[in-house]
């Protein structure tokens, strides 16, 4: 302004113009100008706002779609073919407002968060707004567990117990859900577990979200890895299980790991994730504050070393106490990363081998002295152990396009991660350690089978890492790494420190900041720039079918869970359950007073021996309970279901059976509705 003296300050650091620190003061001259601030103002926020109008119409289209959904009659294709398609569409709006949002840098990490946190509710939170009873007869299952803790106050062996033993064993999880239905003052588990997906889905986040960090500032990276891990996870293990808890804790503990014992960062508690390299050194030769146990501040590390140990070693006995498998997930990993030159600090590998030998020689024994001739057995078998085996191959064309679209839906991610490792050669250097986490669990095949289920197992402790170099193969060159923002933040510390004459006034650049490191503005989608959206579209999409394809099998309506409680409210102590398969609501129902027998899972000969003569060589099997006890026959629609569609018997065999023991005068029926039938061994005369 004319009659004022500006100092002469460099260029670089003048604000801009429309900066209200630097606006004018009017002086009696002079007359202030019309504000157009708070104008412009508007269309500002108004475009900062912009992501929450994709999030809202899915989100609107997810509720119209949940409201107009019928699910009372599910055909082999599972819920897939009930969704109203509306699902579908908000799913892709989801999907594309969540790839436009993530590659501005414009937008705050707040808009992804919210996108995703919209993903798991739409994945995850759908099947409890339409089904009326929890999903997952292992669920259920879990529930009865939770309930023996809750009705016998404490654990129980294997005398009393027979085979579910284990769980008392293990009883980390069932002991946390026993004080939690307590604290809620809920009958049971099976009131809130249907939301439980959603839950331990939300879970993962925090450890994910931290892993991911300790080896990238991009937030494109981080966030499209984020929605690639909630995606290509479909294996079904979020249910209500320990399973779901105990790989939230081991990635909590990798996540301490990676961020705290990296060759990086022990130098400094303060520090955290190979990003903090720079910080410790520089800082080390300050003269601030000095710690009170010397010059150097020693005591101050050693007691923030303590600290990250003690939550170190509360996680891994959390994982210990509650699961049997994610134990030695965990061993192999932290072998894995011990081996290498960043992570070269034995004590987190030392501390879980020491908590998880305690356990196996202690509370675990009995079990572990009763299956290790087994275990030994199937070490080395590795086509065994990803065998499925008999009663678990997909039948029909429902339930094999559902299981190739999870099998294509696995193979892409894994095929992206390797792209992803090829083309981006600065993050095979600076996330190596992920490329460990990905490939650690593999040589898990060779120990066990884990009940057929191992090859699920080791692809869910793989996604991870999987997932990580999956999103790099969707996005242009990674550059932000932690390393590398650390680097230019030295950089920019050494350049401040050069004193600044005229000739370097001119290459100052107030709008740009090395240190932030903030990856370019999107560019404009070309023809092939078109490809990465429609891949993780597509992988969104398959989702569905791979993780809700089977719900003909895994849901069970009212009327199936009312018939199969009235059996229990009427057994007596000592009676006997006989059925064709576990696949049934309740099916361990007070297990430690019934005792149960599924003739599927006998051997094949015995099976077809019942094929024959249904009625009579089951009344022979159940023969043998004794008054007062009874022995029950229970055939239910969710039995039917997982027989049919698991290659077990047909439906033409089940009406067989069904027939012959209803035509029986051994058989005594005792109830019967649309999803089933009980009936009872008459005493023999």
């Amino acid at each position: 302004m004319p009659g004022q003296q500006v100092p002469d300050t460099p260029r670089a650091h003048e604000p801009p113009a429309h900066d209200s620190r630097t606006r004018e003061e009017p002086t009696p001259h002079t007359t202030r100008e019309p504000a157009t601030g708070a104008p412009a103002a508007r269309p500002a926020r108004a475009a900062a706002a912009w992501p929450a109008v994709p999030l809202l119409a899915a989100l609107a289209l997810w509720g119209y779609a949940v409201r107009h959904t019928d699910v009372s009659a599910l055909d082999d294709y599972g819920l897939v073919g009930a969704l109203h398609p509306a699902f579908w569409v908000g799913l892709a709006v989801l999907t594309a407002g969540f790839w436009f949002t993530v590659r501005d840098p414009r937008r705050r990490s707040r808009w992804p968060l919210a996108h995703v946190l919209g993903l798991l509710v739409m994945e995850r939170a759908t099947q409890a707004l339409l089904y009326p009873t929890p999903l997952y007869a292992w669920a259920w299952k879990h529930d009865a567990v939770v309930d023996h803790l809750l009705t016998s106050g404490g654990l129980q062996d294997a005398d009393r117990l027979g085979d579910m033993a284990v769980y008392d064993q293990w009883p980390g999880f069932f002991a946390a859900q026993a004080a939690l239905v307590r604290l809620l003052g809920v009958d049971n588990a099976a009131m809130y577990m249907a939301w439980w997906p959603l839950v331990s889905s939300v879970l993962l986040l925090l450890p994910l979200l931290l892993i991911y960090r300790t080896f990238t500032t991009d937030r494109r990276l981080i966030w499209t890895a984020v929605w690639l891990f909630c995606v290509a996870n479909w294996v079904g293990q979020d249910y209500f299980s320990p399973q779901s808890v105990a790989f939230a804790l081991h990635l909590g503990v990798l996540a301490v790991v990676l961020r705290r014992y990296s060759s990086r960062t022990s130098g400094s508690s303060g520090s955290s994730g190979p990003s903090a390299s720079s910080g410790s050194s520089a800082s080390s030769g300050s003269d601030g504050p000095k710690g009170l146990d010397g010059p150097d501040g020693r005591g101050g590390v050693r007691q923030g070393q303590a600290v990250w140990a003690v939550l170190l070693s509360l996680l891994v006995v959390a994982v210990v106490v509650s699961h049997q498998l994610t134990p030695g997930m965990l061993v192999v990993t932290l072998l894995a990363l011990a081996l290498t030159r960043r992570h070269r600090d034995w004590l987190p590998l030392v501390t879980t081998v020491v908590i998880f030998l305690a356990w196996c020689l202690t509370a675990a024994l009995p079990f572990l002295s009763a299956a290790m001739p087994d275990m030994i057995r199937s070490v080395g078998d590795v086509g065994a152990n990803v065998e499925t085996g008999y009663g678990t191959t997909p039948t029909g064309a429902g339930a094999v396009a559902m299981s190739w679209a999870a099998r294509l839906l696995s193979g892409s991610a894994l095929l992206l991660a390797l792209a992803g490792v090829l083309r981006q050669r600065v993050l095979r250097r600076r996330a190596f350690p992920l490329l460990l986490l990905a490939a650690a669990p593999l040589p898990m095949f060779v120990a066990s089978s884990y009940g057929s289920e191992m090859i699920f197992r080791v692809l869910m402790f793989m996604l991870p890492g999987a997932a990580f170099f999956a999103a790099a193969a969707l996005l242009p060159r990674v550059r932000a790494t932690a390393a590398e923002a650390a680097d230019a933040a030295d950089a920019a510390a050494r350049n401040a420190e050069r004193p600044s004459g005229p000739s370097r006034r001119r290459f100052a650049l107030p709008s740009f900041s090395l240190p932030s490191f903030s990856p370019p503005s999107p560019p404009r989608l070309r023809y092939g720039a078109w490809l990465a959206p429609l891949v993780l579209l597509a992988g969104t999409l398959a989702f569905v079918p791979s993780y809700s394809g089977k719900d003909r099998i895994n849901y069970f309506p009212p009327r199936e869970v009312a018939l199969v409680q009235r059996l229990f409210d009427q057994a007596p102590d000592g009676s006997l359950v006989v059925a064709a398969n576990r696949n049934y609501p309740l099916a361990y129902e007070q297990y430690w007073r019934v005792d149960h027998y599924w003739f599927l899972d006998d051997d094949r000969r015995h099976v077809d021996e019942i094929v024959r003569d249904p009625a009579g060589v089951l009344a022979r099997d159940m023969a043998a309970v004794d008054a007062p006890a009874r022995a029950y026959f229970l055939l239910t629609q969710g039995q039917t279901a997982n027989s049919e569609m698991n290659g077990q018997l047909n439906e033409a065999q089940l009406r067989h059976v069904r027939e012959s023991v209803a035509g029986s005068p051994r058989f005594e029926r005792v109830a019967e509705n649309s999803a089933g039938v009980l009936y009872v061994l008459k005493p023999a005369s």
